[in-house]
């Protein structure tokens, strides 16, 4: 982002992204901002215990619990999070909560050849973080794959509740966030990307992730400027 309305610290993708590739996509004109939506709806994505594990814990030893656990990475964002929700909430605005559904056998085939731990995640780690947990007049949305509009009435709640614009946080950066970032950016929603309320496993691929989502897709800041311009 070079908006002028927004803070100035470095992106997180500044000291993974080499300069002369940062200039490279300036050069060609990659990553200009949106106009802000005036009715955007959050979309807070897989915010389950399966995403953090039920303590704050190094990633290390919150996988032994929930193998597709991001650990401190994801209880960092919490609060980031948490402020979005009440914020939204408090203007009348949609939140709305795409959200791993259990999996069952025939679910998800082609990724859980990939990640083969994912059919094995207790039933607890499915229930919402408390902190960020929906309340009455939030939507509800189970899903099977990544993208929070794939086979999902998503478009048509959009549609119905009058939204022009996105706000997506939650995890992860480089699976589900990304999926629906650009699946929003398919329909023509303008999106936000708050990348203190996103998170992920590996940094690397949140940071790279979220400099590419930046260049083409959508527009990345701080909370705080997210919370600014609605």
């Amino acid at each position: 982002m070079t908006d002028a309305r927004l803070a100035t610290e470095a992106p997180p993708w500044a000291s993974i992204i080499p300069p002369h590739e940062l200039a490279l996509y300036a050069h060609a004109g990659f990553g200009n901002s949106s106009a802000p939506p005036k009715r955007p709806a959050l979309l807070v994505v897989d915010v389950q215990y399966r995403s953090v594990g039920r303590v704050r814990a190094p990633i290390e030893e919150s996988i032994k619990q929930y193998p597709t656990s991001c650990g401190e990475f994801g209880w960092r964002a919490i609060p980031h999070i948490a402020r979005l929700i009440q914020a939204f909430r408090a203007k009348g605005l949609p939140v709305i909560y795409p959200h791993v559904a259990p999996k069952k056998a025939h679910d998800g085939q082609r990724f859980a050849e990939k990640v083969p731990a994912i059919m094995g995640i207790p039933l607890d780690g499915y229930e919402f973080v408390e902190e960020c947990a929906p309340q009455e007049g939030d939507i509800l949305l189970p899903k099977h794959h990544a993208s929070a509009f794939f086979g999902t009435p998503l478009a048509s709640y959009l549609t119905t509740l009058r939204v022009d614009g996105l706000v997506m946080a939650g995890t992860t950066t480089s699976g589900c966030i990304r999926a629906s970032v650009i699946d929003g950016s398919s329909f023509g929603y303008p999106i936000m990307v708050p990348y203190d309320a996103v998170f992920d496993r590996s940094q690397t691929s949140h940071a790279v992730n979220l400099f590419d989502m930046n260049s083409k897709y959508a527009d990345v800041m701080k909370t705080d400027d997210v919370l600014a311009l609605i």
